[in-house]
Formats: C-alpha cells, structure tokens, sequence
C-alpha cells in the first residue's frame, strides 16, 4: 500500500506541475506528430473481420453487461488514477457520454438493467470469470474490451502468448454460454498502442506520468526514435493485431456474437480524447466515441 501511495503522490506532483507549467507557457497536447515510427499503425493494419452469422441478432437489446478492463471503467477520464464508471462508454449514466447503455435502454432503465463487471488492470485471463458473472446476470448483451494490458507489460517479453490469449478467450465464452445461452455479445477491438504512442508522446505531462510505468512495452523511453526502440514498438503493435485476428475468429463462431471490424483499433484518438492526466486511456469525449463505434456495429440490421 506504500507503493500505491507513493505512485499517486508522483503522479499528482508531476501533474500539478506540468500543469501550473502548461498553464504559464501556453502549451497543450497538441496533434499527433507527423514524425512517425517506421512501424507506426500503417504497418499493420486492423485484421478485416470474418463474417459472422447475424440472423439471431437483435438490434436493441434490454439489459447490457461489461466486461473488460480500465477503459471501460473510464480509468482517468473524470481524476487522476481513479475509475469513473458513470461515464464509461459501455455503461455509463453521464448523458454527457451518451454510453451505450444509455442509448439503448434509456435513462430510466439504465441502472437497473446494466451492469459494469470490468475491472482496471485486466488481462484476457481474468475474462472467463467476469464472464460468469455476467452470464449470473441474464442480461441480453455483453460488450468485451479486453487486450490492452495483455500487450502493455513492463517488456515484450512478458506479454501474453497468442495462444494463450486464445484459450482464454474462447473459456470465456464457453462460460457465458454456460449460463446466458441466448446473450449478445459485441466484442471491441483492442485500440492501437502504437497510435497512443506516437499521439501522447508530444504531451510534456504525458511523457512524465508514462515515466511512472505505464504500458513499458510501449510507452518506456518514448521520446527515443532508435532502431532498437522502433522494433520494440513494432513488436508490441504486431502482438495487437494478433489479439484482434484472434477475437475476430473467435467470436466469428459464435453466431450471437459480433466483433466490431477492427473500429476501436482504426480509431485515431487526438489530444482531446485522451486523458488529460496520463494522455493514454480515453478522456469523457474518447469514451462517447467509443459509444458510438459500438452504437453503430450492435444496431446495424
């Protein structure tokens, strides 16, 4: 617990100061660089999506469950280092978001009938059991984002094994077929960590709060353009789209289940739509532009 609080102290200093430092010098997030790695997102582009059976689906469920991981608890969107789950992209009430639960069930059915099971720090290991509990639940539709931490580890090499991230993905759904049989499920690409990259890096208080360890893969040393870092980088991004040809096929065999074609990864997220505190999980706008790719994949006929 020292070691948290030590964390939260370095993070709020740096942030209080690199703000009182924006605020006199004028400085903001900006665009993203036009100097990009050699192996930025167009090296490797989303994987087109299998089709999947869509005669069972129905466009506007009753009842939503979440699974996942930090963004859909909307992790740094409204304070620093704290979930904000009211307005989480997938079950939030902040009509602000305009979550995804709000449009389809309404305000006055929104806290009754969804629920967010998704945990900050999640790895696709830890998706068969949040999917039993959405499974306790009955509802009609289960979004899953899960993947981003699998790849954002200290280094590549301890990033999950695409086989692995496999196995648990495909025990998650057997375990949500187990006990909801008849439940949706709309299955979010995992974002692009090389976009995140090369779009916080121009953030000076992005730069010191990634200092602090968030994402290392990825994120360590950004400021660093080296051969060694750019294979690093590519490394990483190529285990990204691993994971998403692995949630594309797997969930192209379950004919309740629809993945988004790789919306989430080919979102090109901007300054404003990323946290102002870590420049890495969504921002309030970030997660309404998470609603609406989901909003649009789950109600297309």
């Amino acid at each position: 617990m020292r070691g948290r609080r030590r964390f939260r102290t370095a993070v709020a200093t740096a942030t209080a100061a690199l703000l009182c430092a924006g605020a006199l010098a004028g400085c903001s997030a900006g665009e993203p660089s036009t100097k990009t790695s050699s192996a930025g997102p167009s090296r490797n582009p989303a994987p087109k999506p299998t089709p999947s059976p869509t005669s069972l689906w129905d466009v506007s469920p009753g009842s939503v469950a979440a699974v996942g991981d930090s963004v859909t608890r909307a992790f740094d969107a409204c304070s620093v280092l704290a979930d904000c789950p009211e307005v989480s992209w997938a079950t939030g009430t902040d009509t602000t978001v305009n979550s995804l639960a709000l449009r389809l069930l309404g305000p006055e059915k929104v806290a009754g009938r969804s629920w967010n099971l998704a945990r900050t720090g999640a790895r696709m290991v830890e998706l068969p059991e949040q999917m039993a509990g959405a499974a306790a639940r009955r509802p009609e539709l289960v979004t899953v984002m899960m993947g981003a931490n699998d790849a954002c580890r200290p280094t590549p090499a301890l990033m999950t094994p695409v086989d692995d991230f496999r196995t648990y993905f495909e025990t998650a759904l057997a375990r949500l077929r187990k006990g909801a049989p008849k439940a949706q499920v709309y299955v979010a690409s995992v974002p692009s960590l090389m976009h995140l990259w090369s779009t916080g890096r121009v953030s000076p208080m992005g730069l010191e709060v990634w200092k602090l360890g968030i994402c290392g893969s990825m994120l360590a040393d950004a400021e660093n353009l080296g051969a060694a870092a750019e294979r690093r980088r590519a490394e990483v991004q190529d285990r990204v789209v691993a994971y998403n040809r692995v949630l594309s096929e797997v969930c192209a065999k379950d004919e309740r289940c629809r993945y988004d074609g790789g919306a989430v990864f080919g979102f090109r997220f901007d300054g404003g739509q990323l946290s102002p505190w870590d420049r890495f999980h969504p921002s309030k706008d970030g997660q309404a532009r998470l609603a609406e790719l989901a909003y649009r994949r789950i109600t297309k006929e």
